[in-house]
This record gives structure tokens, sequence and C-alpha cells, in this order.
């Protein structure tokens, strides 16, 4: 999912394969983008005549959220591997530079940050947490989490 403060912005879902980052969006947020649509360049029109004095003031307290990159939405249950674990991180949550987690959602709350990944030992942490620039690859976006059933055997009367 995209947290309540990246529903403004332009978005788009994940696809398996997919290298991504850790990006402040202009609403200040941190959540996933592409790299690659990061680094589209903005197409200014040379012959647009000047902004006026108020439209300028407008647009520096509202910034064209229609400029940035898309943010990247990640359904719960992903996995993904993620790279560049600061270390103040690492020892906190007890986990290594670059790991293998889940993403989930931590409540369903309005208005709160509920993006978070969940490491293999059970460790979570929210989108938020995370530095800008860390790379995080797309391994699967289909839940892994499937009950173990127990096996019953078949039997047939006749």
């Amino acid at each position: 999912m995209c947290d309540y403060s990246l529903l403004g912005i332009r978005n788009r879902l994940a696809v398996e394969g997919e290298h991504l980052l850790v990006h402040q969006f202009p609403t200040g947020s941190l959540g996933l983008a592409s790299p690659g649509e990061l680094r589209t360049p903005v197409v200014e029109l040379p012959d647009r005549a000047p902004a006026r004095w108020w439209a300028t003031i407008r647009n520096w307290f509202s910034p064209s959220l229609e400029k940035s990159a898309p943010a990247v939405c990640i359904p719960p249950g992903a996995r993904l591997l993620m790279q560049d674990i600061p270390k103040h991180l690492q020892r906190k949550l007890g986990v290594g530079a670059v790991e293998e987690v889940t993403f989930v959602q931590l409540s369903a709350e309005p208005y709160s940050y509920r993006d978070a990944v969940r490491f293999g030992n059970g460790q979570e942490v929210r989108l938020q947490r995370l530095e800008e620039g860390q790379r995080v690859d797309v391994l699967c976006l289909a839940s892994v989490e499937v009950e173990a059933q127990p096996a019953h055997p078949m039997t047939v009367s006749g």
C-alpha cells in the first residue's frame, strides 16, 4: 500500500524484480520510488509567461505534486530485499546490512503512518524510519503466508 501521506501523489503498483529507492516526496513523507522515474527531467516550456507574484508565492507553499515521481505502492505480504540498512538500525533491530523482509501494514488507523517492513527475526520498522536513498528490490508481490495444512489421508469408500 501507500501511506496516507502519499495518496495525493501519483502512484503505481510495484513490479516484481524492480529496483526501488527510499525517497522523500514533496509531502515530506518517505516512500518508495523508481530510480529511473526520479531522474526524469521536468520539462519547462520556454515561451511560458513569467508567473505573477501571487502565483509564485502559492506555488512555493504548495509545490506541484504532478511533477514528482510516482510513489511505488507495495501490497502487504510482498517480499523485498532491503539493502544499505543503516548501522543504527542494524544494531537496534539485530539485522544485517542486507535482509529479506516482508512488507506489512501496522494499523488501519486513518492519518497515521502504517507502511512497514518485517524482518525475519520478527522486528518491524516503519518506512518513515528508513533513510533516503536506501535500495529496495521487489522479490515477490504475492503474499507468502500460507498456513500449513496437516496432511489427511484420503479415504475412498466403495
